[in-house]
Parts: structure tokens; sequence; C-alpha cells
């Protein structure tokens, strides 16, 4: 599939991608040719690793821009900074997620507003600075990631379960606002995907509960994907990559699972 979409001079913004998904998104537009700005809340020094190995492999521009995206000033100035880097968004991955455990009645404040803050109200921000650029330009790629839970409800995880279904209108309110052409809004969801911090909850539930690493992944597994798998990061950045191509100006608006069958389930 993808050796097939070529991106070269295409321009990508990746937020949350330190890691993980984000991380894997960036890898995956790199090696179609497109040139990168990757962005998170860690250092430049802490990214420089991952930005050089992905610079190196793909042999493309790859920039890395820090910015808090709970701030609309951050923001702002992302967009800027991101203008002086590479020029113009044709694609804007909107990844970077924040989530806290807590019952309702016991839910800080605090992490509410941030939850909705970045989880929400960023990608609305960077849809609404960068959209005018893709409609001038006559091609433009908006993938918000949301998750199986923004179709299903979790005990003690408001913030995440909430935010995650408001993405996915989003979604849908972008994708009618740019109905002709070549410009699209999806939301990709993606069940559980192995990553650092879903890593550590395993191996925290393994200590717990005294279960080797096989059988603690089985038991967090359990009652989720009847795939019995992770689902693989590489997986979801191809689908966002064939998105990219030719037969993403014929979808649009889409909330497309990955997630191993997850939502099939009764």
């Amino acid at each position: 599939m993808s050796p097939q979409i070529s991106l070269d001079g295409r321009r990508a913004l990746v937020t949350g991608a330190a890691g993980g998904l984000g991380a894997a998104f960036a890898r995956k537009l790199a090696s179609a040719g497109a040139n990168i700005v990757m962005s998170g809340l860690e250092s430049a020094s802490e990214l420089e690793a991952v930005r050089r190995d992905i610079a190196k492999s793909s042999d493309v521009r790859v920039d890395y821009v820090r910015a808090d995206l709970s701030s609309l000033e951050d923001i702002e100035k992302l967009t800027k900074r991101v203008a002086d880097k590479i020029g113009r968004v044709d694609i804007l991955v909107n990844n970077a997620v924040v989530r806290h455990f807590a019952p309702i009645d016991k839910f800080p404040v605090d992490r509410w507003t941030a939850a909705l803050a970045v989880n929400v109200s960023a990608p609305f921000h960077l849809t609404r600075l960068l959209l005018p650029g893709m409609r001038a330009s006559g091609y433009g790629r908006i993938f918000n990631i949301t998750s199986v839970y923004g179709s299903r409800g979790t005990a003690n995880r408001v913030d995440y379960v909430t935010s995650k279904s408001a993405i996915e209108g989003l979604t849908r309110a972008t994708a009618m606002e740019s109905p002709e052409g070549d410009v699209t809004c999806h939301a990709l969801c993606p069940g559980s995907v192995l990553t650092p911090s879903l890593e550590q909850r395993i191996r925290k539930l393994g200590e717990d509960e005294n279960l080797d690493w096989e059988r603690a992944q089985a038991a967090f597994l359990q009652g989720k994907q009847p795939s019995g798998r992770f689902v693989e990061a590489s997986s979801v950045a191809e689908v966002l990559l064939m998105l990219c191509g030719p037969v993403g100006r014929d979808m649009n608006g889409a909330i497309i699972p990955i997630e191993g069958g997850w939502l099939a389930r009764a």
C-alpha cells in the first residue's frame, strides 16, 4: 500500500509526536516523502534522537516544536513557527491527548479543564487556523485521533470518553464544511495500542495481580479486542497514509475503526 503513495512536496504537522502513535504517524508520513513538524510537551533535546532518526531514514526535513496545546497562545505560536519552518500545512494530525483516571464525583476540576483544552479545543483551533491554507492550495487532510471510547462508555475515564466523543462530532462538522475538492477530515479510531504509557499500566497490573507479562497483557485485553492482541501503531499509520492518497478525496467525515473487532462486540 504505502510504497504507491507519494507525498513528495507535502508538509505535515503531527501533535503528540513524542512516541507511540504520534511518532508512528510522523515516521509513516516522512517515509512517503512529506516534510514533518513534530510537536509535543517534551524539550527539543528529549526528542532529538527520534527526530534525527526519522529524518535520516526518510531523507526529508523533520523539525520539532515544543508547544503546550492547553494554551491558545502556544497554539498560535506553533502555527507561526510551523509556517516559518515548512510553509503551509497540507496534513494535520491531531493526536495530542491528556487523560486522568478518577470517578466523576472525585474528578479534579483542573484535570477536566485540561482535557477539554488539549483533547478538544486544540484540534478545533489548529483546524480553524490551518484549514484556510488547505482550501487555498486545493489539498488538505485533517485527522483527529479518537478511540473506541469515543463510542463506548467506561468508568473512571469521564474526561477521555467525553473528549473522544466530542472530536468525532468535530470531525463530521469539519467534513461538512469542506464537501468539495480535495480537502477532507477523518477520525481514526484505534483500539488498544501498546504505547509506552499503556505498557506502564500493564506492568502495574502485573505487579498488583502477581502476573507475568504475557498474562498481564491477556488480562488487560479481556473484554476488549476480540483479536486478543494489541493493535500495531504502524497499522493505524498505514490507514492514515492511505487516506492521504487519491482514495482520500472520495472519503470525508468517516470514523474509521482500527480496533481488532472491539466495536463489533454486542
